[in-house]
């Protein structure tokens, strides 16, 4: 071998130490550690373990046209079953930090909106068809050209409007606001604490939490975030321990009568491809549908971007590495979910709190997913984290999301009342779907008073009418005569 060759195949060759699975999930390229991704991997199910105990509470709460009620403890198993699995085939075939559980609101919809029309395998189905079509969507590049389509700086409003609205989404969880009852008899809608101040050791502990955080991310403690869930979880126990609260919320500090519990498969594979349309009409299942999918179309279109441009992973364009792989995993969640009779899977933004440890790749999947794995035995051991504990971890990463802005240009009005209404829509709606259809239909409007209507994408035309579609379906039913 001649030397030019040998100084080719050195430099060819991966640099000293990196093993197979350094180099498949990317680790060492993305500035990444093992150590990282284990952190990120574990502050991630730390942070969104409760849909392990929220889940069977809103669609176990529910009852179906038939006043069926589905089993708690059936629902919990298959809540923890779908979230192990899809989070570890996300992180193994799309490789980004982003894990994957049954998502909140779209559960809502299933449990309070459609169950009411027909039996609950029939609302299941309804699930699995949303997610099969999201897939058809994939498949065809629709679903990645329009994220392709948007134009750069709503992206970033995008990102920052996730990281209110995670925030937000901490302060509510940990009981810091909280709506007023009589909202009615007050032009103020929510609150602080409870009763209008911060009262009790739950509040105590999550004020801490916050303080903790903020103080090790300032001085750039590695592992800042899992740090301190970890270490207020531990002061709750004791809090609890001494004081016995009973105003934790959904989960209580407190070490369990028994660790392990026997998981109870029996809703898995209970469901009914197209029983929906004997039960109503086929314009209800059809718009029943278009919510569904538009509405997962885009929380997971927000999330990816969020989740990736907080990661540094977007690329000039920005763009995600291997957005189809991931479009399609999402998409098939959706449809696992229905099939598991756990609703709608989808990409989870507290996936945040583990890119806020370093989590960079999809490593950090295997260690969220394995502990749902866990938590189908473990569940009594894994949801002892209070809320108060984990919220911080939200807080903090919204911060971290919220220096986007910087990019955005707030001189050049139209983008920047677009980027404006994406930003504030989100937290005041608690949705991300409604920011991004109040910035889309904004931005489209802006451009064709002025005259710019040839610089608007063709896509960013079509889902525009989408959203208005979305905005107004109620008077659409009514005047359909579906309501």
């Amino acid at each position: 071998m001649s030397e030019s060759q040998k100084v080719t195949d050195r430099s060819s060759a991966p640099p000293p130490g990196l093993n197979s699975v350094d180099r498949y999930f990317k680790i060492s390229e993305r500035g990444s550690t093992f150590a990282r991704e284990i952190r990120g991997g574990f502050a991630t199910f730390f942070t969104m373990a409760y849909i392990l105990v929220l889940n069977p509470i809103i669609l176990g709460s529910a009852k179906d046209k038939f006043g069926d009620q589905l089993d708690a403890v059936q629902l919990t198993t298959a809540t923890a079953l779908v979230a192990a699995v899809m989070t570890i085939i996300m992180g193994v075939g799309g490789n980004l930090p982003l894990a994957l559980a049954a998502g909140l609101g779209l559960n809502a919809v299933v449990a309070f909106q459609i169950a009411p029309l027909m039996a609950w395998d029939d609302a299941m189905g309804l699930i699995v068809l949303e997610g099969l079509l999201i897939c058809v969507l994939v498949v065809t590049g629709l679903r990645e050209a329009v994220m392709h389509a948007i134009p750069q700086p709503l992206k970033q409003a995008i990102s920052v409007g996730i990281g209110l609205f995670i925030a937000f989404i901490g302060f509510v969880d940990a009981g810091f606001v909280s709506r007023i009852p009589d909202a009615a008899n007050t032009t103020v809608p929510v609150q602080m604490g409870g009763t209008g101040q911060l009262a009790g050791w739950p509040m105590l502990v999550f004020c801490l939490g916050v303080l903790l955080t903020i103080a090790l991310l300032a001085r750039k403690v590695k592992g800042a975030i899992l740090i301190s869930i970890v270490t207020m979880t531990a002061v709750a126990m004791i809090i609890n321990s001494i004081a016995d609260i009973k105003a934790w919320g959904l989960t209580t500090p407190a070490w369990p009568d028994k660790v392990v519990d026997t998981p109870d498969f029996g809703l898995i594979g209970d469901f009914s491809l197209f029983g929906a349309f004997g039960e109503t009409t086929a314009l209800t299942v059809v718009l029943l549908i278009f919510t569904l999918v538009l509405s997962d179309f885009f929380d997971t279109m927000g999330t990816v971007v969020g989740i990736s441009a907080e990661a540094g992973l977007l690329d000039e364009q920005g763009k995600v590495p291997g957005l189809g792989r991931v479009l399609l995993i999402d998409g098939a969640a959706a449809a696992a979910g229905g099939a598991a009779s756990a609703s709608s899977a989808t990409s989870y933004i507290e996936s945040a709190a583990g890119v806020g440890e370093g989590a960079r790749t999809g490593f950090s999947n295997l260690i969220t997913g394995g502990l749902f794995g866990l938590a189908l035995f473990l569940t009594p051991l894994l949801t002892i984290v209070p809320l108060q504990a984990a919220a911080p971890a939200l807080v903090a990463v919204g911060f971290l999301m919220m220096t986007q802005v910087k990019h955005i240009d707030w001189e050049k009005y139209e983008i920047a009342i677009p980027a404006f209404l994406t930003i504030a829509v989100m937290p005041f709606t608690y949705s991300i779907t409604n920011g991004i259809g109040a910035g889309f239909v904004a931005y489209v409007v802006i451009k064709l008073v002025l005259g710019k209507a040839k610089d608007i994408h063709w896509l960013m035309w079509g889902t525009s009418v989408l959203f208005l579609v979305y905005f107004a379906i109620d008077p659409i039913e009514q005047i359909l005569g579906v309501k």
